[in-house]
């Protein structure tokens, strides 16, 4: 069986953290988050789906930035929002 590649990862850039000390939009309003995700097309940090506003997932479907891939140490996979999979 094929393994299909996903189309999403055109939009993969070489991406430098907006805000590498945590989630940009709780940073600006003082909300905790759990883990962090990069944008892997602009380079905005959101909070993950297990924090409370799960801003990653808000801006991958607001921007159509789909790609995202942990920000914490010793984590390496991509996750694609548009797909629900890793990558």
């Amino acid at each position: 069986m094929a393994i299909e590649s996903d189309p999403h990862l055109s939009m993969v850039r070489e991406v430098t953290p907006q805000t590498p000390e945590g989630c940009e939009e709780c940073l600006r309003i003082g909300s905790p988050w759990v883990h962090l995700r990069l944008c892997l097309t602009c380079g905005h940090v959101g909070c993950c789906d297990s924090s409370p506003l799960k801003h990653a997932r808000a801006h991958a479907y607001a921007e159509q930035h789909p790609i995202v891939e942990p920000l914490e140490p010793g984590e390496e996979w991509r996750w694609c929002f548009a797909h629900e999979s890793l990558v």
